[in-house]
């Protein structure tokens, strides 16, 4: 008879966890230097093939197909296993890069964004879920911590890097440069990650959830979309959107209590772990982006910063970020635990917004770099967080979906709220007819701030029922999984 023993985490050794970080980084760094670099790109972009009316159409798509990637293949990768959904994903990413730096028309880049979002969403979530499948739940907090970095280094270095490429080489480089990052990435992944995946898992593909879950997620992300514009977009084709995505999600649920391999499974929300950790998730993204979005804004329309300038104002909150996110995991690494820093980070991230919504056109700038600072420190902190909340309360056999929802409901915050962040800005300008442009600006923002401050006391109301289950030091391979590559057989 024939057994299997696993690599353990204590068995690998300083070089092997070196490499197999490193691919895992590189990979998550294809995807997450998009954002940044697009960002810099984009006016560029819309300047060269004249779809100036389309101008968020290639960010927006790339988000939704990004957000339904994040679910759809961390399912997948159970059956198939994280390894190759992983390759594919960079695959997926640099063919399609390469195919929107070969764009005609605005039309062919949006559908190209799209096709690239697929893979963006493998990459920003598969890598944290072989974290959690490699190392122990303490071990686990330190590398996921470290992991969350590449995002704080993608946002310093993006816009710069987008500038120069786009400046010296003309904005289709933006797209040219994700191949050999990409090259490298896979390169690194075959060579230092075995492939684990769930041999107990039935090859069913759950089609009826990943259709209704597509058109439910679909129809509310335009819906959102249009309300930015009701000149352009009339208030019943809004709501028709509204309902046609609610008896979607309907549908979705029924489905998904019949299926055989759910893509979501509906019992992981009867753990109140997962369900406090997901609303969470949820919030911290949102509040976070207030302040990411904003900050710049009021730099430029506020203190008349010029972009360079106001970009520069950033790096602090995006250092902070990055420390935050690192000392959080080296602390639940150490202690074991972890409510107490959920109820910090509100705390720190509740400080920072309303520091953000008393500023005024009298604000120093010194200011406005402290008080995005300390909203960026608990930002920071989620980073780790609630990836190890969740993984910890479940066994191995859930991680992989567990840690893809939790990026999933992170995204679902951003694509839910900024367009709100939108509308109030909009509101607000066009009801302060009276008052000077910069004036309503301040208002505006202020208004904003004052919206992320009510999501920062919910989150922190809210972690005071999260649920805390200490986090152990046993190794988190077991009998059920078998790591390709990295076995050993005896007899």
């Amino acid at each position: 008879m024939i057994t299997m023993t696993y690599e353990t985490p204590y068995e690998l050794a300083k070089d092997k966890i070196i490499m197999i970080m490193a691919g895992l980084m590189v990979g998550l760094l294809v995807a997450a230097f998009d954002y940044s670099i697009m960002a810099t790109a984009m006016p560029r972009v819309i300047n060269s093939l004249q779809g100036m009316e389309y101008y968020v159409w290639p960010f927006s798509t790339y988000m939704l197909t990004s957000t339904l990637a994040i679910i759809i293949f961390g399912k997948l990768s159970d059956i198939y296993g994280r390894k190759h959904i992983l390759i594919a994903g960079i695959v997926t990413f640099v063919i399609s890069s390469i195919l929107c730096g070969f764009s005609t028309n605005i039309f062919q880049l949006i559908l190209f964004r799209g096709i690239q979002g697929i893979g963006g969403g493998i990459l920003i979530s598969l890598p944290f879920i072989i974290v959690g499948e490699i190392f122990t739940a303490r071990e686990r907090a330190k590398y996921l911590g470290i992991m969350a970095t590449v995002f704080a280094l993608a946002d310093v270095l993006g816009p710069v890097l987008g500038g120069v490429i786009t400046d010296n080489f003309g904005w289709r480089g933006v797209f040219f440069v994700n191949v050999p990052i990409g090259i490298i990435a896979v390169t690194l992944i075959l060579y230092s990650i075995p492939n684990f995946k769930l041999p107990d898992i039935k090859k069913v593909i759950d089609y009826t959830g990943i259709i209704t879950f597509t058109l439910a997620l679909s129809s509310i992300f335009l819906a959102l979309t249009f309300v930015g514009d009701l000149n352009a977009y009339p208030l019943w084709e809004i709501a028709g959107l509204l309902l046609f995505s609610a008896a979607m999600f309907v549908l979705f649920i029924w489905s998904e209590k019949k299926a055989v391999e759910p893509i979501l499974p509906l019992r992981l929300f009867k753990n109140s772990i997962f369900s406090v950790s997901s609303l969470e998730s949820l919030l911290s993204a949102a509040v976070m982006f207030s302040g990411v979005i904003y900050v710049p804004l009021f730099a430029q329309g506020v203190l008349g910063m010029s972009a360079t300038n106001s970009g520069l104002l950033m790096i602090p909150m995006l250092f902070s970020l990055t420390l935050a996110s690192i000392i959080t995991g080296q602390i639940i690494s150490w202690r074991g635990k972890y409510k107490n820093l959920v109820i910090t980070e509100f705390i720190i991230t509740g400080i920072g917004v309303v520091l953000l919504s008393t500023m005024n056109v009298h604000t120093p700038y010194y200011l406005l770099v402290a008080y995005s600072t300390i909203l960026g420190v608990g930002s920071g902190m989620a980073y780790p967080l609630f990836n190890i909340t969740a993984q910890n309360a479940f066994t191995l056999r859930d991680i992989g979906i567990v840690t893809a929802s939790m990026r999933f409901f992170r995204n679902i915050g951003t694509i839910v709220f900024v367009p709100v962040f939108g509308y109030i800005m909009n509101l607000t300008m066009s009801s302060t007819a009276t008052l000077s442009n910069t004036q309503a600006l301040v208002l505006s923002i202020q208004n904003i701030f004052f919206l992320a401050i009510i999501l920062a006391l919910v989150g922190l109301m809210v972690a005071f029922f999260l649920k805390e289950i200490p986090l152990g030091e046993d190794s988190p391979l077991s009998q059920e999984e078998v790591p390709e590559g990295s076995v050993e057989k005896a007899k």
